[in-house]
C-alpha cells in the first residue's frame, strides 16, 4: 500500500534548543532505518514550513501507523493520509513506452 503524507510538526516555543537538537538528530536516525527498510519512499520539504511532504509504503494500515507513530517528533506532528492507487496511465504508458521514469 502506498500512501501520501503531509507532516506539519509544531514544538512548543518554551522547548530546550538542546532538547530540539536531540530530537532531529533521533528524527533523522529513524528516518534513516525507514528509508533503508523501504517503508519511507521519498520525502520533500516544504519550503517556509518546519513541514514535508513524503511518499511511504506499507503492507497494512497497522504497519504504516506503527511507522508513522514511532518518529520521536510524532508527539509534535500532525500528519495527514491519503491512501493511493496506481493511475490507469501510468499502466497504459508502461505498454507504449516502457518503464516510468522515476523521480
Amino acid at each position: 500500500m502506498l500512501f501520501m503524507v503531509r507532516i506539519k510538526v509544531e514544538l512548543p516555543g518554551e522547548m530546550d534548543p538542546a532538547k530540539v537538537k536531540a530530537l532531529g538528530d533521533a528524527e533523522a536516525d529513524r528516518a534513516i532505518e525507514l528509508i533503508q527498510a523501504g517503508r519511507m519512499r521519498k520525502v520533500w520539504r516544504i519550503v517556509g514550513e518546519r513541514a514535508n511532504f513524503s511518499i511511504w509504503e506499507a503492507d497494512s494500515l497497522e504497519d504504516f501507523h506503527a511507522d508513522i507513530s514511532s518518529l520521536p517528533l510524532h508527539p509534535w506532528m500532525s500528519v495527514d493520509v491519503t491512501p493511493m492507487i496506481e493511475h490507469p496511465a501510468t499502466q497504459a504508458y508502461e505498454d507504449r513506452v516502457g518503464p516510468f521514469p522515476t523521480i
